[in-house]
C-alpha cells in the first residue's frame, strides 16, 4: 500500500484510484492486456462538461434518501416532449461517477445538441450495496425521472436506457426482466443500449478464471449469482436490446453477448449485436462522435420510435 501511495502522488492520483486501476495491476504483476477490464478505468474523476449551445445542466437531483442516489440532467435549448437518454456509469460496480467526461461529454454533445434531455446516473456502490441492490437503485431512478419527465420538458414514454461496463450489466438486469423494475413505479421504456457488458452470465464467469474484482461483486453463492445474471433472468417480456461488445478484449464480452442474443431469440424477444475492434473504454468514451460506431447505435435508437427517428435524422 505505501508503493502504491508514493506511485499516486507521482502520477498525480488519489491513493484509492491507483489502488483501483493500472497502478495496482502493475504492482500485481498482470500484464498489461489484462488492464482493459472494467476495474482499470475506476480512477478517472468527475470533469468539467462543455455543453451545446443553449443547454444547461440540473446536477444531483434526489432520487432517493440516500447521498449516493443522485442524478444529473442535462437539458437541450428547447425541450418540448423530448425524448430522454439515461446513462449508468461503469467502475466494476465500485467505483466511477456520474460526472466522468467519458461517461458524458461526447454523449452530451451529440444528443443534447440534437433535443434530447440525457440524465446521468449515480448510484450505491460495493461494499455499501451489492449489484442487486444497485440495479434497484437504477429501477427507483428511472422511476424519478419517468415521473419528473413532463416538468422537464420530457416524455416519460421515450426513454432509451444505457448503460456501461458494470453500469451495463445493472441496466441489464433490468431490461431482460422489466417485470424486476415495476414494483419502484418503473412503466416501459423504448429500449436500452449495453456498453460492452462482460458479465451477461454471472454463473459462467464465476466457475471459470476471472477478474478478483468479480468476487468483491458476487461473492461464493450461485443463487446470487443466478439471480444477478442477465442470461438468467431473461424473460418474453424483455425491453428491445443492443449489446455492444469489444471484439478486442481479451475475456472475450462478445461470446457472453451471442450466447445471450440466442437465448433472446428462442424467447422471441429482440437483441441485436455489434461488435467493435475498440478497447473497453474506447466503446464508452468515443460514443457520440462522428463515425460508424456512433451510426450503428443510434440506427438502434432510430428504430425505437419515429419522433427519436427525425430527431437524428438531421446528423
Amino acid at each position: 500500500m505505501k508503493k502504491i501511495i508514493i506511485l499516486a502522488l507521482l502520477f498525480g492520483l488519489t491513493a484509492e484510484a491507483a489502488y483501483a486501476g493500472p497502478l495496482r495491476n502493475l504492482l500485481d504483476g498482470r500484464p498489461a492486456e489484462k488492464q482493459d477490464s472494467e476495474n482499470s478505468f475506476a480512477d478517472e474523476p468527475a470533469g468539467k462538461i462543455i455543453l451545446p449551445r443553449g443547454g444547461r445542466i440540473l446536477k444531483d437531483v434526489s432520487y432517493g434518501n440516500e447521498s449516493e442516489q443522485r442524478m444529473d440532467v442535462y437539458f437541450p435549448a428547447h425541450a418540448a416532449q423530448a425524448p430522454i437518454i439515461v446513462m449508468v456509469h461503469g467502475g466494476a460496480w465500485r467505483f466511477g461517477d456520474k460526472g466522468a467526461v467519458s461517461v458524458v461529454q461526447n454523449k452530451v454533445a451529440r444528443w443534447v445538441a440534437r433535443g434530447f434531455i440525457f440524465v446521468s446516473v449515480n448510484y450505491r456502490l460495493l461494499p455499501k450495496a451489492t449489484p442487486l441492490v444497485q440495479a434497484e437503485d437504477v429501477a427507483m431512478a428511472l422511476a424519478a425521472i419517468q415521473t419528473k419527465a413532463s416538468a422537464w420538458g420530457g416524455d416519460s414514454h421515450k426513454l432509451i436506457l444505457m448503460g456501461h461496463s458494470a453500469g451495463a450489466h445493472l441496466v441489464a438486469l433490468l431490461a431482460a426482466a422489466p417485470e424486476k423494475a415495476q414494483p419502484f413505479g418503473v412503466h416501459s421504456w423504448l429500449g436500452t443500449v449495453l456498453l460492452d457488458s462482460a458479465a451477461m452470465d454471472i454463473v459462467q464467469i464465476m466457475k471459470s478464471k476471472h477478474y478478483r474484482f468479480y468476487d468483491h461483486a458476487f461473492g461464493k453463492e450461485e443463487a446470487l449469482w443466478q439471480a444477478a445474471s442477465p442470461l438468467h433472468v431473461l424473460s418474453a417480456s424483455a425491453a428491445p436490446m443492443l449489446l455492444v461488445c469489444s471484439s478486442v478484449r481479451t475475456d472475450k464480452p462478445c461470446e457472453q453477448a451471442r450466447a445471450f442474443a440466442a437465448k433472446a431469440g428462442a424467447l422471441n424477444t429482440r437483441v441485436e449485436i455489434s461488435e467493435q475492434a475498440m478497447s473497453h473504454k474506447q466503446i464508452n468514451q468515443t460514443l457520440g462522435l462522428p463515425g460508424s460506431y456512433t451510426d450503428t447505435v443510434e440506427n438502434f435508437m432510430s428504430s425505437l420510435d419515429v419522433s427519436v427517428q427525425k430527431m437524428l435524422a438531421d446528423r
